[in-house]
């Protein structure tokens, strides 16, 4: 069922039946949450001018993201971006997709996405995993550093090789941040009483949501930038992307 392969000088796992290429996450210990210096590089940016619009309500909403905390996480397979159209198909043969015109792209599932992720032989990532996997070792706003992110940051379609490695972060991961991609937690404001084992919170109701900034492309002056960031969360609404995670294959 996979194949162990070599994409853009990384090691990569292929899941054979449906072509998805997954990364090696490596295990670790990471602070997660908004912190007092990210917080301080936006307002940096802020006092610089480099902002379109006003950040009360994101510094308001800054606690949903609080407080930091310390989380282990352990070692897992991640898919190297988000699932395509063609790969959704896979699974859902009928899957149309009115956001997009090149079966390279992410698909955004609406209707259709209880029923991918009943079929899907994979399961999604808690919140936690997806921000250690954004950060890949890094603790500023994204893995680039401080400085404001741009729409050069974004990409949505993966059919480009040559762009997509450009696009890789320290842990071979394309492109986290440019679509709104869906998390297994169960919404909730704020890390108060989280787990520190990178499980996600369960419960009913709305899931989390990580990313979103190729959603509003082309970008109308409202910020935008501020979905790239690593530790940006919000809850669940209309249509979502999946990056499903698995376990590590067994070795051979």
């Amino acid at each position: 069922m996979w194949s162990e392969t070599v994409l853009a000088g990384r090691p990569a796992w292929q899941h054979i039946p449906s072509g998805v290429i997954f990364r090696r996450v490596p295990g670790g210990t990471y602070r997660m949450g908004l912190s007092e210096a990210e917080l301080a590089a936006v307002r940096a940016i802020e006092r610089n001018g480099g902002v379109e619009d006003t950040l009360e309500p994101f510094f308001a909403d800054a606690w949903h993201s609080q407080p930091v905390r310390e989380v282990r996480v352990e070692s897992f397979l991640m898919a190297r971006h988000p699932l395509t159209v063609a790969q959704v198909r896979h699974w859902l043969p009928d899957y149309e997709d009115d956001y997009v015109t090149a079966e390279t792209s992410a698909a955004r599932l609406e209707d259709d996405l209880d029923d991918l992720l009943e079929a899907l032989p994979f399961r999604l990532p808690s919140e936690a995993e997806w921000e250690y996997a954004a950060r890949a070792g890094t603790s500023t706003l994204t893995f680039r550093g401080d400085d404001k992110p741009g729409e050069d940051q974004l990409l949505d379609d993966f059919g480009d090789e040559q762009l997509s490695a450009a696009m890789e972060n320290a842990f071979g991961l394309v492109a986290m941040g440019s679509a709104g991609e869906l998390c297994a937690d169960v919404w909730i404001p704020g890390f108060a009483g989280a787990p520190i084992d990178a499980r996600p919170r369960a419960g009913d109701g709305s899931r989390v949501v990580r990313g979103g900034a190729a959603d509003v492309y082309p970008w109308q002056g409202c910020d935008e930038w501020l979905l790239l960031l690593a530790s940006t969360r919000y809850e669940q609404a209309d249509f979502t992307a999946v990056r499903p995670v698995a376990p590590l294959p067994p070795q051979t």
